[in-house]
């Protein structure tokens, strides 16, 4: 990989090894980072103390998701198949571009100029905001979080806390600048009074609300949107069209299998027994109801997901309920951030789905951000095995597995000089007398090979050179008379 890279749509991307130095290098980006993170973990292993309520909430959830994986594509036919029955026009797309047409044309076709967002990660994927943004529509954001970095013109850093890498001062420092009438204040309650100022009038302003979904259940058509700020519901139900925009992998089968998700769900983000707002759109407003939207529109997005899907190992994937835990455990993202990703989905969860949707010829480097000590396994609620999904993806970036499951960009990661190292290092280790060969001579000249000389120089530029014994284990226990061979 070179320091830069180029997405699937030809968008340039500073790859994370390129990235990583400055982010390790900033002292205020690690103190937001690990005073957020260690207080995340502690209220999680708060409300998982019982290992034995843990452990069979967990099943029951992973039970749930599994089953609607396989049987996927019968959900999403039932799924559309009640959403239409209950009023909702379902469209599908099966590249980002598509879904941002689709969008676009439902709100031109509807006369909307001014739209409000909830909290979306698809949209985020899809970049939706630049492209309505590039046809003349204004976009707000009214999650918070959102909001923040919407007004400092960034990215998310974590998927459910998006402005997770800003402190107070620089949070004041932003509203004061970007708000009208906005003094400078670090008082958390007069930022929030006034970010609410300004969003109630979008959300009466607004033509059309955006959000996106947590799970649709294929059983009642029925699109299950959790918040904490009430945001989420405004959005979807004072403007007069809403448009939900999901990844198809988020269907689930019966509406008896949300409640145990919804308890994972929260309880492993923000160590929350349950979020302020749990809402569950099944249609637009009917006849003698006093509020909601006059029209709702669902968009179910592809973007490579049947492909992860046709892989009966890598579709562990999709089990993702998107709540951060993995990232919040992960002794990588924390010291690093979300931005060094690059990507829309930073992180464990990031690692394994960028490379899979963008390529490994795009992201490869990603599953190598890893230390693979397991801890982004151990929290995942839905039981996604991590370590072993970015060991498959390291193996596939330089050995492509058979066509029909091939990961995107598989191969791209191969060199013919690393192929005959590790050719080499077989050979050596399979031949018991050009291993002792091999051993002595680098006992006598490997401690004079330069440290700046390739491929060494990619050790020693972060490590201290390596210094080779003269005497192997077995010579030194020959001598010393312990040699029973």
């Amino acid at each position: 990989m070179t320091p830069e890279t180029r997405t699937a749509t030809g968008t340039p991307r500073a790859a994370f090894t390129g990235k990583a130095p400055a982010a390790l290098n900033d002292p205020r980006l690690r103190a937001n980072f690990r005073r957020a993170m260690d207080g995340l973990m502690a209220k999680r292993a708060a409300q998982f103390a019982d290992p034995a309520e843990w452990a069979a909430l967990r099943a029951r959830g992973t039970e749930a998701r599994a089953r609607a994986l396989a049987k996927l594509p019968e959900l999403l036919e039932r799924l559309e198949r009640r959403c239409t029955e209950n009023g909702i026009v379902v469209h599908w797309a099966e590249t980002p571009a598509e879904a941002n047409a689709i969008v676009l044309g439902i709100l031109q076709a509807a006369g909307a100029r001014r739209v409000i967002k909830g909290k979306s990660m698809v949209t985020e994927e899809i970049h939706l905001n630049a492209h309505l943004e590039a046809h003349g529509i204004t976009t707000v954001e009214s999650d918070l979080g959102e909001y923040i970095i919407q007004l400092a013109g960034e990215a998310p850093s974590h998927i459910v806390m998006p402005c997770i890498h800003k402190n107070k001062a620089e949070i004041a420092a932003l509203f004061a600048a970007r708000i009208p009438g906005q003094g400078y204040t670090e008082t958390v309650d007069e930022l929030t009074a006034a970010a609410r100022r300004t969003l109630r009038g979008e959300f009466a302003r607004a033509d059309a609300g955006i959000s996106g979904v947590n799970f649709a259940v294929a059983e009642t058509g029925t699109l299950v949107l959790i918040e904490n700020e009430g945001n989420g519901r405004l959005s979807t139900t004072l403007p007069p069209l809403h448009i939900a925009v999901t990844g198809i992998e988020k269907a689930l089968e019966n509406l008896e299998d949300v409640p145990p998700l919804l308890s994972l769900l929260t309880r492993s983000a923000t160590g929350q027994p349950i979020t302020t707002y749990v809402n569950m759109i099944s249609g637009p407003r009917r006849p003698g109801e006093k509020d909601g939207p006059h029209a709702v529109h669902l968009v179910l997005l592809d973007n490579g997901r049947s492909r992860i899907y046709g892989d009966p190992e890598l579709r562990d994937t999709l089990r993702c309920i998107r709540c951060a835990a993995c990232m919040n455990h992960c002794p990588v993202y924390t010291r690093v951030g979300g931005h060094t990703y690059t990507f829309t989905y930073p992180g464990p969860i990031g690692k394994i789905l960028t490379p899979q949707i963008e390529g490994l010829d795009c992201a490869g480097d990603q599953p190598h951000a890893s230390s693979l000590c397991g801890a982004c396994a151990e929290v995942c609620p839905v039981q996604i095995p991590i370590p072993e999904l970015l060991v498959r993806l390291r193996g596939e970036a330089v050995h492509p597995g058979p066509a029909a499951v091939a990961v995107k960009g598989g191969g791209s990661g191969y060199t013919l000089f690393e192929s005959l190292g590790w050719r080499c290092s077989t050979l050596v280790f399979t031949s018991p007398r050009l291993y002792r060969t091999v051993g002595r001579l680098a006992g006598w000249f490997g401690t004079l090979m330069p440290g700046w000389l390739p491929p060494l120089n990619r050790w020693t530029r972060f490590r201290s050179k390596p210094r080779f014994a003269r005497h192997s284990l077995h010579q030194l226990a020959r001598k010393g008379g312990y040699d029973h061979e």
